[in-house]
């Protein structure tokens, strides 16, 4: 290399998916059968009229060219009913609606602009891997707060008054969480906002499991005011399968959507539209669509804690919500990096190991649900 990279990057690693993916393909080329349980990669396809729509927008004139990067406006008000209809929370949809390349995308925008050098940001532990990435490409002062099965997977306030300082800029959740897979407990979003407010930096919810195995589908923005505080990432990758499609969106304030929109807009040309058309037909669908998905996620689930069980994890939740569930690794093992390294060399099943959203994940291992039951049983019986 003739250049030395940006420091930046030295931060950061390749995402272990990203790399275990190609050593997962490396084990397949050689024979092995490999039943993948490791990735929230929805399976099952999206609803028919989704693709139909897209498939007819690809011949229209003009579909191919440059959008606005705000989304088709009716991208946005497709998002505001989703939200009114679902949610119960009203969001303006010209000014209070950004679609993005997935809620991956808000990860970044949100850290480039809103977080200087040197800022705080406060992320869980365990937490979602992006969010560690992002913080440290922009610099950030990153703090994590602790998150425990003793404490049921929510924070500790007390332990959050020590880690606010007066430079602290975001703080990230995700409920249901991941990965633990737990529901927000009642009052905890109202507590969280107030607290937010207090120390007035952007409390960021990471929101796309919510209609996933629920019983009520909850949002942080249903908390009074919380726009004044708040940013809700949310997606159809999980909710509608649609992962490939990269369609999610941001929900915060005009001044909020203003400043991601000066980020966003200087790197990107706009979303195709042909998927923004498909995106407003699954944001229509109607609740026996999610009744639907889960009744098939929920009997994924009995034989994921099946597995779980002949593995020898013991009093793990077994009601979780989202698309995994989430154990301590039987006592056999030193930790979950070895039970995922006996399942995938031994048994040529691949999960993941829970290191690798924290250290509070070490004992840890997940499993997805995004797996058919005719291959979930077969892990099964090579348990």
């Amino acid at each position: 290399m003739i250049v030395n990279p940006a420091n930046r990057i030295a931060t950061v690693e390749e995402y272990y998916f990203s790399k275990k993916r190609a050593e997962v393909a490396e084990l397949q080329k050689n024979g092995a059968d490999i039943i993948h349980l490791g990735i929230g990669c929805p399976d099952m396809m999206p609803d028919r009229q989704v693709h139909n729509t897209i498939s007819d927008a690809l011949y229209r004139p003009a579909s191919n060219a440059y959008q606005g990067y705000r989304g088709l406006p009716e991208l946005r008000e497709a998002f505001a009913n989703w939200y009114k209809n679902i949610y119960s929370v009203d969001v303006n949809p010209t000014t209070e609606v950004l679609p993005l390349m997935g809620s991956k995308e808000g990860i970044l925008i949100i850290n480039m602009a809103f977080v200087n050098e040197g800022d705080t940001v406060l992320i869980p532990n365990p937490g979602y891997p992006a969010y560690t990435s992002a913080a440290k490409l922009a610099g950030a002062n990153i703090k994590y707060y602790n998150l425990t099965e003793e404490n049921n997977w929510q924070p500790d306030f007390n332990e959050l008054e020590q880690l606010v300082d007066n430079r602290t800029k975001t703080m990230w959740i995700t409920y249901p969480g991941m990965p633990t897979a737990k529901t927000a407990d009642d009052g905890l979003f109202e507590k969280l906002v107030a607290f937010a407010r207090k120390h007035k930096f952007i409390l960021v919810n990471d929101n796309p499991y919510s209609l996933i195995l629920t019983d009520k589908a909850k949002s942080l923005l249903q908390v009074e005011n919380a726009l004044d505080v708040c940013i809700e990432l949310n997606s159809l990758s999980k909710a509608a399968n649609l992962p490939g499609m990269r369609m999610g969106a941001a929900f915060a304030n005009k001044d909020v959507i203003d400043c991601m929109l000066r980020v966003k807009s200087n790197y990107d040309n706009g979303m195709y539209k042909p998927l923004m058309e498909g995106a407003v037909v699954a944001l229509n669908a109607g609740p026996e669509w999610y009744a639907n998905i889960n009744e098939v996620y929920a009997r994924r689930r009995e034989i994921a804690i099946e597995f779980l069980e002949k593995l020898g994890c013991k009093n793990f939740n077994k009601n979780t919500a989202g698309l995994f569930i989430w154990a301590k690794a039987p006592e056999k093992f030193k930790d979950g990096n070895e039970c995922a390294d006996y399942l995938l060399y031994e048994k040529s099943i691949f999960i993941t190991p829970g290191f690798i959203f924290g250290s509070n994940g070490d004992k840890y291992i997940r499993i997805s649900l995004c797996c058919n039951e005719e291959l979930l049983k077969k892990a099964v019986s090579r348990i």
